[in-house]
């Protein structure tokens, strides 16, 4: 009686499940499709998405972009036809465009090259050059590519270029680091700072990729160009048979430096004039501490050096300059005394220091009239006319336009380097 009971029971909960049952089996059913069409969809959206990535990486620049309100499926058939001419372009020099970047400063990369091209290369199409430690990424590779209006080409350094030489000796090296660190020295903690001065220093001209231009233009992440650029530079340095130029003039730290002129003065002296002519350089824009106008040096400093330097963020430069015997002979020489490691010797003095005792005066070239950012510091053209002519966006009385405040340098640069003057050119 008692399991005829429990029979009853159990089938009557049965029924009362039942319609339950089936609506769970429709809702797992119905997810199941949906999942099968939405990775089915997914993965055709995928491939439509990138079929033609391939072909996208291939094409070369044109002179000619889409207009937005085209009507041509076509627009490009009547240049590749002949019955539309190729707009005419300056002449360009054997030079290149030059960034040290990482992949993670994509961002800052792309600003730069936004303002530059706007600037400046949107007229000459000069190559872009992107160095890196590491390999590109893809990503890296496809947004600088479109940004760029020349060619792209991406190069990874070599370890033995980049990475801290064996013979510095671990110890010391940690031990130099750690103090750095202590005293608050800029980037006196980094390892791959240090890196980066070394090679810019005396490895950056000697990759591939450069081998076979005469000029670089030097450019970072997350700077900025305020004015159109009145002239080729790379035109004026081979016309003036200059090999350097620069915009910004500043004074170093001198605890990132502490015995730089010490192993400079020592290059002097074992060179004993067969590279370094003291009546034809710029010895004296490195030593001068005098009062010019209304300043004296902003900094005082431990040795004859008055830690000038030309800001090396921005430069253009003559490539076959750097690779001279030399200049080699000046950069091995300081690298064998270890201070881009136990110290923190930047590539900015060691660039500034090594053109001012080699190159003859008239080949540095102060380039007066280009307007440049690199946080917080800028220059601007203090010519109203040449604002407006040049399309300037900035302020040439703003605290942070650099050229003539206390500590800038590059008023001792007019005194004892090439004077002060405009050099419009062509």
């Amino acid at each position: 009686m008692i399991g005829m009971f429990y029979l009853v029971k159990c089938a009557s909960i049965i029924l009362i499940c039942t319609p339950i049952f089936f609506q769970i089996k429709v809702i797992l059913e119905d997810l199941y499709v949906q999942k099968i069409l939405t990775y089915h969809y997914t993965s055709q959206s995928q491939e439509l998405a990138h079929k033609y990535d391939s072909s996208r990486m291939k094409v070369d620049h044109l002179d000619v972009k889409f207009g937005t309100n085209t009507y041509d499926p076509d627009p490009f058939s009547q240049l590749h036809n002949g019955n539309i001419s190729r707009q005419e372009y300056p002449q360009k020099e054997n030079a290149t465009i030059l960034m040290l970047v990482r992949n993670e400063e994509l961002e800052g990369a792309l600003e730069s090259m936004r303002s530059l091209e706007d600037r400046f290369n949107k007229e000459y199409h000069y190559d872009w050059t992107f160095l890196n430690d590491v390999p590109f990424t893809t990503a890296f590779i496809m947004a600088t590519t479109a940004m760029a209006s020349g060619k792209t080409q991406y190069g990874l350094i070599p370890s033995e270029d980049w990475d801290r030489p064996v013979w510095i000796e671990d110890d010391k090296f940690t031990k130099c680091m750690k103090k750095m660190e202590e005293e608050d020295v800029m980037y006196g903690d980094s390892v791959s700072y240090r890196n980066m001065c070394r090679f810019n220093s005396g490895y950056f001209f000697r990759q591939e990729l450069l081998m076979d231009y005469d000029y670089y233009f030097r450019v970072e992440p997350n700077v900025g160009y305020f004015c159109d650029l009145p002239y080729d530079p790379f035109k004026v340095l081979r016309e003036r048979k200059a090999k350097y130029g620069f915009v910004i003039s500043l004074y170093e730290y001198e605890n990132t430096i502490p015995t730089l002129w010490d192993a400079v003065s020592d290059y002097i002296i074992e060179d004993d004039g067969k590279d370094v002519h003291m009546d034809q350089n710029h010895y004296g824009f490195l030593t001068d501490k005098s009062q010019i106008g209304r300043y004296l040096p902003a900094t005082e400093s431990n040795s004859d050096y008055n830690l000038c330097h030309f800001w090396s963020n921005f430069e253009v430069g003559d490539l076959n300059f750097f690779r001279s015997e030399q200049y080699l002979n000046y950069f091995n020489h300081l690298d064998s005394k270890g201070g881009f490691y136990y110290e923190r010797w930047g590539d900015a003095p060691v660039h500034s220091i090594g053109a001012s005792l080699l190159l003859k005066q008239d080949e540095i070239v102060h380039f007066d009239q280009i307007s440049y950012c690199h946080p917080p510091f800028y220059t601007c053209p203090t010519s109203m006319y040449a604002r407006l002519d040049q399309r300037c966006i900035c302020d040439s009385e703003n605290e942070y336009s650099i050229d003539i405040k206390p500590h800038s340098c590059l008023m001792r640069w007019w005194k004892n380097g090439s004077g002060k003057y405009f050099i419009k050119e062509g």
